[in-house]
């Protein structure tokens, strides 16, 4: 079910756009298509699990795979479905990120889940989202699953927004986020995420920061000539797999082979 508070926070419309309105934001989504589209073959069917307002979905859709997307809240869905081309083949229906039984195992070739982990504040449902990701994926399949970082939150939340006072009640005493529904976001620490998907079967593929610093230079980046961010996202693309600096990336791709 939606939850009053993520009812409250996306009927603002703040996800529809939010990936494509400048250079800065975009950078996640330009990271996320090229991992994905890495391993991704012609004739792959793809499940999105949380597809939002649908830029993944529709952007696959549009290439010519067959796409199938759950997504949990109704104001989403009739933003995604005006955007639905007569010669796409997808199919958008309202769901749950820890319940897929309407899909029998082993059905997909890739799997997407890149929203569902930013709202769940258990290690419980976090686990069920995975294992029901990777139920449903093909053996050989690959999944990816997108997630936050308790670092970037203390910087852009805490540091950039003014709530610093507010960190002692949000965050434990090594500034891990408690992870509660009324903050709306969930994190994890880059170990943490990467240790817990030890306990699935699953090969591990990668680690990817999707927007590393970005969302901290924004006025920078959005500032740059065409030039010059060509070199910054070249950047940012080679060095986006590096553990040194991917605690502070707003938001990471852990990417895994069934």
């Amino acid at each position: 079910m939606e939850s009053k508070e993520l009812m409250n926070y996306y009927e603002q419309g703040i996800e529809e756009g939010r990936l494509t309105k400048d250079r800065s934001h975009n950078i996640e989504f330009i990271t996320s298509i090229k991992y994905i589209e890495e391993y991704l073959k012609p004739s792959d069917k793809i499940l999105e699990i949380g597809a939002g307002t649908g830029i993944y979905s529709l952007y696959f859709a549009n290439k010519g795979h067959e796409v199938e997307a759950i997504e949990l809240m109704e104001c989403h869905i009739d933003i995604f479905e005006k955007n639905i081309k007569d010669n796409m083949n997808i199919n958008v229906r309202q769901g749950n990120a820890l319940d897929l039984s309407m899909y029998e195992d082993n059905s997909f070739d890739i799997t997407l889940v890149l929203g569902p982990l930013y709202h769940l504040y258990t290690d419980e449902d976090n686990k069920k989202a995975v294992s029901e990701a990777i139920r449903v994926t093909k053996k050989g399949g690959y999944i990816f699953i997108a997630y936050l970082t308790h670092g970037s939150i203390i910087l852009n939340w805490g540091l950039k927004k003014g709530n610093l006072l507010k960190i002692p009640n949000t965050f434990d005493k090594n500034y891990r986020s408690l992870n509660e529904p009324q903050e709306i976001f969930s994190s994890f620490y880059v170990d943490e995420f990467e240790k817990m998907m030890t306990e699935f079967n699953c090969e591990y593929v990668n680690n990817v920061a999707t927007d590393g610093i970005s969302n901290f230079v924004r006025e920078y980046i959005n500032d740059l000539s065409d030039e010059e961010f060509a070199i910054w996202l070249d950047y940012h693309l080679k060095t986006c797999e590096r553990k040194d600096i991917q605690g502070y990336s707003s938001h990471m791709l852990y990417i895994c082979r069934k």
